[in-house]
């Protein structure tokens, strides 16, 4: 009800009459402000400048200095983060993975999602706030808007004006800037799985391949229409985030609150009046709160769904506080049971260490170290052994009884790398094959291995399968001494 009046009453009379609106009439009943509101599609989210608000800054600084980076640097002669699907290589600056490592995807999946939940837990939509790329957009693509159009009131009047110079151009300028920066994200993104530096010059040159044009394009696109024009109803309708992030809340979680105990009754008025004298509180309906909300909504209303957390109207409330000279935090950080108990700051973050964030922590824990142990010790190639299913066992000269195998070796390092094959079990056992070889940096090699045991072995043990080993031994080069071992669990098969 407050966003639908500030918002009417701040629009210019030229922008009321463009949209076809008529003024509230003094006692209209609360539905015709609501459908007057209703016609009124975009918001246009007013500038701010706080604390808050650097926070926010500094982390789309971060992200994107990471996201636009990351394919530019340079490791062992290749691009530091490459996930090339055409030879199934996913390279992670020293770290070769191939698709038998989905199961580090996994725990990144797991770490990422329990991070998520400890710090809604703890203080609600930081993550949709501060670092999603829907926020992170859109703060870029209200800022391009900005320069071009002007502030809020500004694009406001031009919007509800004719199509002039001054409109064409302006408007001009942010779309291209906007579909500049989309398309670079776009080329960005394909950058992670076309080398960077081919895939430049080839756009350039407009030479690029069906399916890298069609993922530039493509994500281009969805960079320009979510944050440029979906906005506030991708983080309404589209992101599930806000359909279960109340799973996560509690009465302890910090939460963007309007402490309506301390702001109402609201009511303008003068600096130099005593407001408790004319039984005001301290919100001065300036509107404010709602004007640079990005999702357009009235945080003094209480906690809302639609609400990410930007922290904007913190910024702004505080702002009027300091030239009212009234205390901050009117509309601030705080917990339902904080300001329900008149808890201190203190007290309410004492509460930040409940059992819920406890056991979420634990978790997070437990699963980071298991993730980073198992990267610590992970081997620096890969074995996986494959049977001969046109000819299981056979018999051969001089009696003896011989399998084939298909040994797949992976090379997780990038340097030449010299390996040694044995095998364990029936005793005695010959290998007739190949049993040293090299595989080349990041690379796969197949080798047949046939193994063999005489009549009498094969007698002894009867005829079925039998539990055997291979043992794939890297060899000490003069980039490391240290061989490594590892061991492949197969059958061999006596026939009847």
């Amino acid at each position: 009800m407050s966003q639908a009046r500030v918002d009417l009453e701040d629009r210019p009379a030229a922008a009321e009459a463009a949209s076809g609106a008529e003024p509230a009439k003094a006692g209209a009943a609360p539905e015709a402000v609501v459908s007057l509101y209703a016609k009124q599609k975009k918001i246009y989210a007013r500038s701010v400048s706080g604390w808050f608000n650097g926070w926010r800054w500094a982390l789309v600084w971060a992200t994107q200095l990471v996201f636009y980076g990351l394919p530019w640097l340079d490791w062992n002669a290749r691009q530091a983060v490459l996930f090339d699907l055409g030879t199934r290589r996913f390279y992670i600056f020293g770290l070769v993975l191939y698709p038998q490592d989905l199961i580090y995807l996994s725990a990144l999946l797991m770490i990422s999602a329990y991070a998520l939940f400890l710090f809604t837990a703890v203080a609600g939509r930081l993550w949709c706030g501060y670092a999603c790329p829907q926020t992170v957009y859109t703060e870029i693509f209200m800022w391009v808007e900005r320069r071009f159009e002007g502030d809020r009131n500004a694009r406001m009047r031009v919007d509800a004006g004719p199509w002039t110079f001054q409109r064409i151009w302006r408007k001009g300028a942010t779309q291209f800037v906007w579909i500049a920066i989309a398309l670079w994200t776009g080329l960005t993104f394909v950058g992670y799985f076309t080398p960077i530096r081919e895939l430049l010059p080839s756009a350039m040159a407009m030479s690029l391949g069906p399916w890298e044009t069609f993922w530039v394009l493509f994500y281009g696109f969805a960079t320009w229409g979510n944050a440029g024009y979906m906005r506030e109803q991708v983080c309404k309708y589209m992101c599930p985030y806000a359909r279960f992030q109340s799973a996560m809340f509690d009465k302890d979680t910090l939460i963007i609150s309007y402490d309506a105990e301390r702001g109402d009754p609201r009511g303008t008025r003068s600096r130099k009046i005593d407001a408790r004298s004319q039984g005001l509180g301290d919100c001065i309906d300036c509107g404010l709160c709602v004007q640079v909300c990005p999702t357009g909504i009235d945080i003094r209303d209480g906690l809302q769904y639609e609400c990410i957390g930007c922290t904007a109207c913190i910024d702004v409330c505080n702002g009027v506080m300091d030239k009212m000279k009234y205390p901050r935090g009117l509309i601030r950080y705080a917990t339902q049971n904080g300001m329900a108990q008149h808890q201190t700051r203190g007290q309410m973050l004492q509460r930040v260490l409940r059992p819920r964030v406890l056991v979420y922590t634990a978790i997070l824990f437990v699963i980071v170290g298991a993730f980073v142990a198992s990267l610590a010790m992970r081997s620096p190639f890969r074995v996986d052994v494959v049977r001969d299913r046109a000819s299981l066992a056979r018999i051969v000269d001089d009696g003896y009884i011989e399998n084939l195998y298909r040994l797949q070796v992976m090379n997780a390092t990038e340097s030449m790398q010299r390996y040694r094959v044995g095998a364990e079990g029936l005793q005695p056992m010959l290998a007739d094959g190949l049993q040293e070889f090299e595989v080349a940096p990041a690379e796969a090699r197949w080798v047949t291995i046939a193994l063999r045991v005489p009549p009498e072995t094969a007698s002894q043990a009867g005829p079925g399968a039998h539990a055997i080993q291979f043992r794939i031994e890297r060899l000490p080069d003069a980039r490391d001494a240290t061989p490594v071992v590892a061991t492949e669990k197969s059958t061999f098969v006596v026939p009847r």
